[in-house]
This record gives structure tokens, sequence and C-alpha cells, in this order.
């Protein structure tokens, strides 16, 4: 590969390695609540080798490379340095790599999806191997993966038959995304949910491979009783068959850790919550996994909150299929109040959007919103704030949770360097942009995420709004002439660009209500009175330059081979940024004298964010809105691959800017719980790159 390209496949050097702390709030639960959370950590981390094996084929063989010499040399560094004949840069480049990689759980960025391979040559790489009989052999199952490939196309995730990297159609290198597409629309009309699935291709067919400890659940454990068919149309001839037992010894490991929590559960709903677990991760089903997710829904304000199972669907390249995720939080409950009082403004907030109440839920259902301080997050990256279930039934009639991840939001490195943000404006930023970013979180998952109705035929002949006189959409002054048809679902009908849709969809109503004033005081920022040029407005300013940002900085995440974009949530800011610029220069502009653009700063003017800022953002988001809410597939994706597309200038001119200038992302250390008699107690790690290595090693339930 061309060493111009590859150097942006290096891996971080260094890492950005922070701490997750916890202590306070976890020496602030009974022994109870210690041990509740505890089991609970144990299944969230259980399940790392199946986000390995979600993530790249070489995954799983490097993280236990890592792992077995670490064990090898009882953590002293130095010797694995004298024995392997190491320099102190490579021994460096080798830690860097690791911890990047276990801060990923995997040797692709879980923000970006593009491969990253290590500062060293192949021959270092093989010293190392050669310290024990094991490591060797692991070494000789990833040394030409590890590197970097032929082409561009395999540095990442995406359909094999671009060319890309998947592992959620595993040993199946020549399945085809017309082939995926027709299985899953055909295991959508057997009402199979997808999200704890992988699909393998074989000689006469297609195995999907469906997440369970045991390989034979009864009938009436199952969501279908059929496990076999002979597909029709272009696979005639193929069979399709449910094979069960997928990452059986690691969702064994799971089920038992959920048990042993459920004797800790602090409440009744908790109990149930944990026992849908168990049954879920033991026997596959999905339908099971659904009502966990109604018992978590109504468990109001724990002392410990979690949530576990194949959540998000970002990685797989269909748009379907879930990555393991799981944590265990303490809430921090001065920071929870504020958004308790978001929570009770919502009913009259929500109105605010530009859409009348026929494309709006009749009942906004309160959810529980909580600040929380992670303990333990297991899976390939740890986010800002979650708003879950993604189950549209549940999330439409019966609630939602969201939380904001305290701990992450305030985690930070020393000194980090801010790029593309003018001298002038760096003071305002770097003093208020947490404070506008927890904003953010909070409208994005609470009012974004937890608004609108999807206009639908719930069931043969049956509407949820009145079919002799649809609603007039505001885009067209006509009535609407789409809808979802029973059985489909907004992941369903959009697919893959459903997942960075929606997060643009919440995004623009955060970054439209944030100018209210009434809004922002709510958080603590200003009487509520407007004032651009106080407190409130400095939050609010530093809040669009922050999106704008985001924007600019989302280039790195697109690729210029394949044209893809590898990263949802960069893809919908990159679009925001567009929705800014369109709005004029007047607004928002990118600056920059020199050819090469290294100098690039983005102008934004605070005095026209409410005159020119919002509006433009409310006009995108009445499209994206409307869009989802009417099943209009064809015209959303249109809308939106149009404002997401990258033209010459920024592909050429500055995608190059922001790649020389690109900050290392954080890999989080946390801290472990260990047993000491009958009591669950804390160990933190130094953060370190040796420190998170350590903290991996000694997890041993993994």
């Amino acid at each position: 590969m061309n060493p111009d390209i590859l150097k942006h496949y290096l891996a971080d050097s260094p890492p950005s390695v922070v701490p997750l702390a916890i202590k306070p709030h976890f020496e602030a639960l009974n022994d109870q609540e210690k041990l509740y959370a505890h089991y609970i950590s144990v299944a969230c981390f259980a399940g790392t080798r199946i986000v390995l094996r979600q993530v790249s084929p070489e995954s799983e063989h490097i993280y236990d490379f890592i792992i077995t010499l670490y064990k090898h040399a009882k953590g002293d560094w130095k010797k694995v340095q004298k024995d392997a004949g190491l320099s102190d840069d490579e021994l460096k480049a080798f830690l860097e790599y690791s911890a990047q990689f276990l801060g990923n759980a995997g040797n692709f960025k879980s923000f970006g999806d593009s491969k990253f391979v290590p500062r060293l040559e192949a021959r270092q790489l093989k010293a190392l191997a050669t310290l024990t009989p094991e490591t060797l052999e692991l070494y000789e199952k990833f040394k030409d993966s590890i590197f970097a490939g032929k082409n561009e196309e395999s540095m990442l995730l995406g359909y094999p038959d671009g060319g890309h990297v998947t592992a959620y159609y595993p040993d199946s290198p020549d399945i085809t995304k017309e082939e995926i597409t027709i299985i899953s629309d055909f295991l959508e009309s057997k009402k199979l949910l997808p999200e704890n699935t992988r699909v393998r291709k074989t000689k006469d067919g297609f195995d999907v491979l469906i997440a369970s400890a045991i390989q034979d659940p009864s009938k009436d454990a199952r969501d279908i009783s059929e496990s076999e068919w002979e597909l029709e149309g272009k696979l005639k001839g193929k069979k399709l068959r449910l094979v069960f037992g997928d990452y059986s010894k690691e969702m064994a490991k799971i089920a038992e850790a959920i048990k042993q929590a459920q004797k800790y559960a602090l409440n009744d709903t908790e109990k149930k919550m944990m026992e849908e677990y168990e049954k879920s991760f033991t026997t596959g089903s999905l339908e099971a996994y659904k009502n966990s997710q109604r018992y978590w829904i109504r468990d109001k304000g724990p002392m410990v909150e979690t949530d576990i199972g194949f959540v998000e669907t970002y990685r797989d390249p269909h748009g379907i299929r879930g990555e393991w995720e799981g944590f265990a939080a303490m809430v921090n409950k001065e920071r929870t109040r504020a958004f308790g009082e978001l929570v009770e403004s919502a009913p009259k907030l929500i109105p605010r959007l530009p859409w009348n109440k026929e494309f709006e839920k009749d009942k906004f259902l309160s959810p529980d919103f909580t600040s929380l301080e992670v303990l333990s997050f297991a899976g390939s990256g740890i986010p800002a704030g979650i708003n879950i279930p993604n189950y549209d039934d549940i999330r439409q009639t019966e609630g939602f949770k969201n939380v904001s991840l305290g701990n992450v939001l305030s985690a930070k490195p020393p000194n980090e360097p801010i790029p593309f943000i003018k001298e002038s404006d760096l003071e305002t930023y770097s003093k208020w942009r947490d404070a506008a970013f927890e904003v953010q979180v909070g409208l994005h998952e609470l009012l974004g995420h937890g608004c609108g109705k999807l206009l639908q035929e719930t069931k043969p002949g049956e509407y949820n709004f009145d079919i002799k006189n649809p609603p007039v959409s505001p885009l067209t002054n006509k009535p609407i002439t789409t809808w979802y048809k029973p059985g489909q679902t907004w992941g369903s009908v959009f697919g893959p660009v459903a997942a960075s849709y929606e997060e643009c969809r919440a995004e623009c109503v955060a970054m439209a209500l944030s100018c209210d004033f009434d809004i922002l005081s709510i958080f603590g920022f200003g009487d509520g009175k407007t004032d651009i040029d106080g407190p409130a407005g400095d939050v609010l300013y530093a809040g669009y330059l922050s999106m704008a940002r985001a924007g600019v900085v989302a280039l790195e995440f697109w690729d210029p081979k394949s044209r893809k974009w590898g990263q949802a949530h960069m893809q919908a800011r990159y679009s925001i940024l567009r929705t800014f610029l369109n709005a004029g220069k007047e607004f928002c502009e990118l600056e920059y004298t020199k050819d090469d653009l290294s100098d690039l700063t983005i102008r934004l003017e605070r005095s026209k964010i409410l005159s020119h800022g919002r509006p433009a953002v409310e006009k995108y988001l009445q499209q994206l809105h409307i869009l989802k809410a009417t099943a209009d597939v064809e015209n959303g994706t249109k809308m939106y691959d149009d404002i997401t597309h990258v033209d010459n200038f920024f592909a050429e001119k500055v995608r190059p800017a922001v790649l020389e200038k690109k900050q290392p992302r954080k890999v989080f250390v946390q801290a472990n719980t260990v047993l000491e008699g009958d009591k669950a107690v804390l160990k933190e790690y130094e953060p370190t790159l040796e420190g998170m290595i350590q903290s991996y090693a000694e997890r041993e339930y993994i």
C-alpha cells in the first residue's frame, strides 16, 4: 500500500489513555448494590470475545496474543522487551497498539470502522511471538491480517462483495449484498428479529446463526417454531436454516452471571428483568429480550443502572445486526435533577419542533433520564449518552430510557489540542464546550430520539392515523401517500442509512431546541431570558461551534476510494455543517489563507445563530422527520445522500487538512470488581498503556 495512505491507518502514537473515574460512586453503594453491580459487570465483559468475533476474523487471536504475553511476563514488560530483543521505541509501539486494540475490542476503530495497524515491522512482532509456544501459534493465525492489506477496501468494514471486511457474515467471502438483502427480507417476513444473528453462506444455502447458550432450545422457547425453509426467487433451490448456539460458551457465562445478579436485584422489576435476560441469552429468544427491555424501562431511578445485549446495529454493513455491549453504572443524583426537570418540561417543548401534532406521538411517554457514572462498559467503545431500547413498537407505545454518561463526558487528556477553532474563540470554546455537550446529549437523547410518530398500518386494515383523511405533509402541502406496512420497522425500511439518518434527526432536534434560553436555564445556564452575549449565550455558541467543528473533523471517517462513510454520527454531523454553510456566509464559513488549508478555521457568527442558524437547522430537521415518519424511503434516502455527499473541495482540500491534524480518540481504563469473601470490592488501574492491558488481563471471566 502507498506509504502516504498507510500512515493514516497506523495506530495512534500515543493513544489518549484516560481513567474512567468511579471510586466515590461505587463506594457509596451498599453491599447488596455492589454485588449486583459486580455480577452485571461480569456478564457484560463475558461478552468481550463476542465483540472480537464480530469485528474481524483475526481480532480474537490478536487479543489472546496480547493477554498471553502479559501473563507470561507477569506484567513485566521490560522482561518482554529484553527477551524479544526490542528497543524502547519498539516496545512502546507494541504497547500503544495493544492499548488501542483493547480500547476498541478489535483491530478496527469503533468510531470510524477503519483498520489500524501496529507501528512495528513483521520481524519485531515475530520476535515477541517466539517468547512462548502459545504466542507463536497465535501469531501464525494473524500474521498476514494484522498489517495493512493489499488495497484500501480491506482496511474498512463493509459488505464482502465491496472488498471490505465483516465478521457478521463469517466464512462467507463470496456472499453478496443482494443475498444478504434477500435473506434479511425473508426473515423479516417470518417476524424473526435479526439483532443477535449472523449469516453464513454454505454449499447448499445459508445458515442463520443465533446467539444462545444452548444449541437446541425447545420449540416453545423459540421465537418461531420453524427452523428450515426452501428459498424462492433468485435464491430458488437454496436452503435457509436457523442454527442455534452461536457464541454458546460466552452466552452460557453471561447467562450464569445474570442469574447470580438476580440474587442481589433490588426490587421485583429488576428480578424479572434479569429473568428475561437469562432466558434470552440461554435460548436465543429476542422476544424474551424485548420483555427484559419492558421491565428495564419500568425500573425507574435505580441505584445501579444497566442494560446489556445485542444493541446497536452501526457496524453490520446491512444495519440490522447488533453488536454485543453492556454496562453497569451508578446514578449521579445531582446531575440527574436537571434531566428530571427536562423530562417534566418535554410535553411543552416538543410542540416547538417544526411539525404538527399529527406527526407526533399522541402522548409523550415520560422516560427515566439519569446521569450515570460508568463502572463497566463492555463493547467496542463507550458513548456519551444512550437512548434505548431501539425497538420501535416499545418506544412508540411503552416508553424508553435516556442516560447521560457523566464520567465519560468529563474524561479528558491533559493539554488536548483543538484544531479548526479560531484563536479568538478558543477561550470561550474551551470553557463552555463540556457544558454545551451535556446540553446537546440531553436534548439529543431525550427529545431527539424520544420524539416523533411513525405513521403505520399496524395490522391489515388498521392504522394509527386517519386513513380517510391522511395528514398533510408540510413538505408538499398534500396528504401523505406512504406509511409503514404491517411488520415493517424504521430500520427494515430505511436499511443501512437508518442509523446515521436517525442520529442526524436527533442532533438537529438538539441544535434547534438549544436555542431556547428557558431550556438552557434548566441545565443551570442563565435565567431563561434571551441573552446571546451572556453565559447561556456562551453555551449556545460553544454548542454550535462544536457541531461545526465535528462536521469538519467528520471527514476523517469518510473513505475517498469507496466514497463510504464509516461512522453514523460523523456522517450526520457533516450534513449539519453543510446546513450551516448553506445558511450563508453571513452565518458560517470555512476560512483559510494557505493552499493546503493548514490554517483552516471555522467562522461562525454568534449574533446570527437565532436568525440564520436555527431556521436552517429546522428546515432540514422538518425534512428528516416527515420523510421518516411517513416511510418515504425513496425521497428520504435521496435527500440524505445528497447532503452527505462529499464534493471535490471537501474530499481533496479539507479532508487532507483534517487528517494532518487528527487527534487520537480516548481509550478508557476501567476499574474491575472482585469478590473478597461475600463482598464485592473495586480494583483500579493506572491510566497508562500498561494499566490498560493489566485491566483486561485480570478479567479472568473473559
